[in-house]
């Protein structure tokens, strides 16, 4: 098994801004505030979090278990 990341790029999918975060490494993030825009993000419909609909690396939960939350 590889190391888990714990830094992902969020892109607003409004305005195509994008910040690297620090993602949490023991739950989901279910709201994020486009910093240039000020949308809040919340994840895509069959996502447990904002980075795994809008980031360029899944979650640590998904990437460690291949799910998230409790989720299969």
């Amino acid at each position: 098994m590889s190391d888990i990341v714990l830094e992902s790029v969020l892109t607003c999918p409004h305005c195509g801004f994008a910040q690297r975060e620090t993602m949490p490494t023991d739950a989901c993030q279910f709201y994020y505030e486009c910093e240039k825009c000020k949308k809040v993000l919340r994840p895509n419909p069959g996502d447990c979090c904002v980075f795994c609909s809008f980031g360029s690396v899944k979650c640590p939960p998904m990437q460690q278990e291949d799910r998230c939350c409790g989720r299969q």
